[in-house]
């Protein structure tokens, strides 16, 4: 009797509880197990105190497959998982899992990062457009007065036609950001210190120092990564120069705005914001900003939820696929470039 070999990667998911469920639809355990050698049930939440099945699967793993909630992958955990050579994340950020011993060790790291930074961009281009035309205050002074306003009194400062706008940051988020306001008539400002001015026009942005951009900019949108040198970089001095009637939208981190001085400008009335993100990140009971007329403020749902989940999981299993044929990944992840990236 002959035996073919089989050729598969062996490869182990490992994420949060729950998770798996949510990423992978059966077609994506279907791609999977096609793929690779691995049991698409078997969740791995804990890599340092593995249970049976995870240990013998790990002990076998050159690929694992992660997602949020994936167990930091420590050097013990790397000596337990001899054959380890690649981690596919599908989802953002790898600064939680992936450790110095992962880089050491010469681990391949790929993220879906770019799939993830499209709903964020998504959410951003729906919050410029109602921000521009003042959509939140039309409806909440329709709803007060319940009569047809006087849209003649409006002014300038409503319109969406040659509005500036300004980006901080030209991540994933910010270039993708920048792509989708092309068809619109905006001029679009960029703050970013390791784009040059050229690069920026390439993009299709002016490149300006991060005073000129909030002080020019009618909607100023924050897409830099949360990093030390970036903390509270939209402070007080420059919310102070933001025009009045200014919206701030922040879908990044909360940490990158100084809180404090935005609640100031807020309850006064002068600016107005679309907040996905806040420092803290769940802002407490009483806090002004749920209930503040001139702020929306949602639960963090810029980034992948529901069914866009399923674009992070197809872009990872491109990846196994390129792994898994012997061609380098796509969207690597590289050291070097994870200090001034999210």
């Amino acid at each position: 009797m002959h035996h073919t070999t089989d050729n598969r990667p062996a490869l182990l998911l490992a994420m949060g509880p729950g998770i798996a469920d949510r990423l992978l639809a059966e077609r994506h355990r279907t791609r999977l197990t096609a793929l690779a050698r691995t049991d698409p049930h078997l969740v791995a939440h804990d890599l340092a105190a593995p249970t049976a099945p995870v240990a013998a699967a790990l002990a076998e793993a050159r690929i694992l497959l992660t997602c949020w909630g994936a167990p930091p992958l420590t050097a013990d955990v790397l000596a337990a998982a001899p054959h380890l050579r690649a981690v596919v994340h599908a989802a953002g950020s790898v600064k939680h899992h992936i450790t110095d011993a992962c880089w050491e060790r010469g681990i391949e790291v790929t993220s879906a990062a770019a799939a993830n930074a499209l709903p964020v961009a998504e959410y951003t281009l729906a919050a410029i457009l109602f921000a521009g035309k003042d959509v939140l205050g039309s409806a909440r002074r329709y709803a007060e007065l319940r009569t047809a306003p006087e849209w003649l009194g409006e002014g300038d400062r409503t319109g969406n036609y040659r509005r500036t706008v300004g980006l901080v940051g030209a991540s994933r988020v910010g270039r993708r950001v920048i792509e989708l306001l092309r068809p619109f008539d905006f001029e679009v400002l960029l703050y970013d210190p390791y784009v040059s001015a050229a690069e920026a026009a390439t993009f299709g942005a002016a490149s300006v120092p991060l005073d000129d951009l909030c002080a020019r900019a009618g909607i100023v949108s924050v897409h830099a990564p949360q990093l030390p040198e970036t903390y509270r970089m939209i402070g007080a001095r420059q919310l102070a120069l933001m025009p009045t009637g200014a919206t701030l939208i922040n879908t990044a981190r909360g940490s990158l705005v100084d809180e404090p001085a935005l609640l100031a400008e807020l309850l006064s009335g002068r600016l107005h914001a679309v907040l996905d993100v806040t420092d803290p990140e769940l802002p407490p009971r009483e806090s002004p900003l749920y209930d503040l007329p001139n702020v929306l403020i949602t639960p963090h749902i810029a980034g992948s939820l529901g069914n866009e989940l399923h674009r992070m999981a197809d872009q990872a299993l491109d990846e196994v696929e390129r792994f898994a044929a012997g061609v380098p990944f796509a969207h690597p992840v590289l050291p070097a470039a994870l200090h001034h990236s999210a």
